[in-house]
């Protein structure tokens, strides 16, 4: 092998050794659910899911559209899980903090998870937008699902909600976190996309615990 080449792998070896050793690790004692803003299922179900998502993320966006769906039908309408929502935009995100923030807005109209459902269908519509642009795109989307849309166009300028979307951020960074989606299921975290059948198991396991 030439020399160069050993000198690149060992180098990208490093690195990963690097990333594993002095990578983001997480501040100890931190709850992923303290503090969620938004949630589906009843309080006091025996699980508790957590969902770091972010708009642009096409893994979160089939999480959203093809495997949420079927969880709040089998899991979280029936009283089984609670499952809370955190936005984790990633750092030069501004759309994305801002998209979240129009999710925010909705939740004021109490259609959180319409808007939430909305936003990653139509990505591809806003994802490279910014500005003024950007704020009119949001709120058409709202008009669409039948939001009110001055409430919601005065919520956006305000920026009241834009705080806790960065709160969300810090919390993520804070835990470690370094992709999305990432879950806490019952308190284990997993990072990536997973199938139904995947939730489908290990919810069954922490629900049989819970008992």
């Amino acid at each position: 092998m030439p020399r160069a080449i050993v000198l690149v792998v060992l180098g990208l070896a490093l690195l990963g050794l690097g990333w594993i050793l002095w990578g983001p690790k997480g501040k100890a004692g931190l709850d992923p659910a303290e503090g969620a803003r938004f949630a589906l299922g009843r309080e006091d179900a025996p699980v508790v899911v957590v969902d770091f998502s972010n708009y642009l993320c096409p893994h979160c966006q089939n999480h959203a559209l093809n495997v949420l769906p079927r969880l709040k039908a089998e899991y979280i309408d029936t009283g089984k899980v609670r499952y809370l929502f955190r936005d984790f935009p990633f750092p030069g995100q501004a759309n994305v903090i801002r998209a979240s923030e129009a999710a925010a807005c909705a939740a004021e109209q109490g259609r959180y998870y319409d808007y939430h459902e909305v936003l990653f269908r139509a990505a591809a519509g806003w994802g490279n937008l910014t500005g003024e642009a950007l704020d009119r795109y949001l709120v058409d989307l709202a008009g669409q699902i039948g939001l009110d849309e001055g409430a919601f166009a005065a919520c956006l300028a305000s920026g009241r909600h834009r705080e806790e979307v960065l709160a969300d951020q810090k919390l993520a960074t804070d835990l470690g976190l370094t992709g999305t989606p990432t879950f806490f299921i019952a308190g284990e975290k997993h990072t990536g996309f997973l199938p139904y059948e995947e939730w489908k198991r290990l919810l069954d396991e922490a629900l049989a615990k819970a008992e």
